[in-house]
C-alpha cells in the first residue's frame, strides 16, 4: 500500500478548483481534499463557496473560499493572491467552470440560422474564456516553480457530433486543442514536470441538462433515452465518478502523462450504436 499511497496521494498540494460550487466541480474538490491537498474552492457566488469549503473542512480536509467570476482576470488575481498568502504555493488548477444556455442551441423545429450570436458568445466565453484565464493566472506559480497540474474540462460533445449544442460543442472541442497545445508550450519551456490534461465527462446530470434528458416524472426525454441505449454503462454519470480519475492525473503516479483527453463516459465514445 505504501508503493500506491505515495503515486496517488495529494498530501501537502495546493488545489484550485474552478466551478467548485457546481456538481462535478464539487465532486473533484472533495475527492482531492481526501487525497491530500488543500482546496481553493473558486466560484462566483461567496456564500456557495463558503459553503463547499466549510464542508471540506468539516469532513477534515483545509480549504479556502474563493468568490470569483472566472471571466474576470483582477477577482482571479485576488484570488491567487489569497491562496498563496495563506499556502505559499499552487500545484493544482483544475478548470471545471462551464456550462450552456438554451438561446445558444438548435431544437428541433428551430434553425441554426436564427441562433442569437450574443447567446453563442456567452457560451463561448464562459466554457472557453472560463478557461483560459485562470490557466493564465494560476498557472504563472506553477510555471515559476516548474511544477503542476493542470486539469481541464472537455465533454463527449468536444468528440462526437451531438445535436442541438452548436456553442457548447465548440467551445469544448476549443478546451481540447487549447489543452493539447499547452501541454507542449508548457513543457517545452518549463519542463516535464508542469503537465497539462483534460477530463471529458459523459453524459451527467446537473441542472442545465435536467430537463433535457429527464421528464418531470423522472423518466427518460427521447434524448435522455438515446443517450443511455448508446452508453454501454446503461447509466448517466455519478460525480464521484470523476473523482479517481482526477486523483490521478494530479498525483506523482501520471507525471508521464501530458497532453491526454481522458473519457469518463461509460464507454460512450466507444460505442458506433450497432
Amino acid at each position: 500500500m505504501a508503493f500506491l499511497d505515495e503515486q496517488f496521494s495529494l498530501q501537502g498540494k495546493v488545489a484550485i478548483v474552478t466551478g467548485g460550487t457546481g456538481v462535478l466541480g464539487g465532486a473533484m474538490a472533495r475527492g482531492l481534499a481526501h487525497a491530500g491537498a488543500k482546496i481553493g474552492v473558486l466560484g462566483r457566488r461567496t456564500t456557495l463557496a463558503e459553503s463547499a469549503a466549510a464542508e471540506i473542512c468539516a469532513a477534515g480536509g483545509d480549504a479556502l473560499a474563493l468568490p470569483a467570476d472566472v471571466l474576470d482576470k483582477r477577482h482571479l488575481e485576488g484570488a491567487r493572491s489569497a491562496v498563496l498568502e495563506r499556502w505559499g504555493r499552487i500545484d493544482i488548477l483544475i478548470n471545471a467552470a462551464g456550462g450552456n444556455t438554451a438561446a445558444a442551441n438548435v431544437l428541433p423545429d428551430g434553425s441554426f440560422f436564427g441562433v442569437s450570436l450574443a447567446a453563442m458568445e456567452q457560451v463561448m466565453a464562459l466554457n472557453w474564456t472560463g478557461t483560459l484565464l485562470p490557466t493564465q493566472v494560476f498557472g504563472e506559480p506553477m510555471a515559476a516553480q516548474k511544477s503542476g497540474s493542470i486539469v481541464n474540462i472537455s465533454s463527449m460533445a468536444a468528440q462526437r457530433t451531438l445535436t442541438r449544442v452548436i456553442a457548447y460543442a465548440s467551445a469544448k472541442a476549443a478546451i481540447d486543442n487549447f489543452t493539447r497545445w499547452l501541454a507542449v508550450e508548457l513543457a517545452n519551456k518549463y519542463g516535464e514536470g508542469l503537465r497539462v490534461n483534460a477530463i471529458a465527462p459523459g453524459f451527467f446530470i446537473g441542472e442545465q441538462n435536467r430537463a433535457m434528458l429527464l421528464n418531470d416524472d423522472g423518466s427518460l426525454t427521447s434524448r435522455g433515452r438515446s443517450i443511455i441505449d448508446h452508453t454501454p454503462a446503461g447509466r448517466f454519470g455519478d460525480p464521484d465518478d470523476l473523482i479517481a480519475t482526477a486523483i490521478w492525473l494530479c498525483s506523482p503516479g501520471a507525471r508521464f502523462v501530458n497532453g491526454v483527453v481522458v473519457p469518463v463516459d461509460g464507454g460512450f465514445s466507444t460505442y458506433s450504436g450497432i
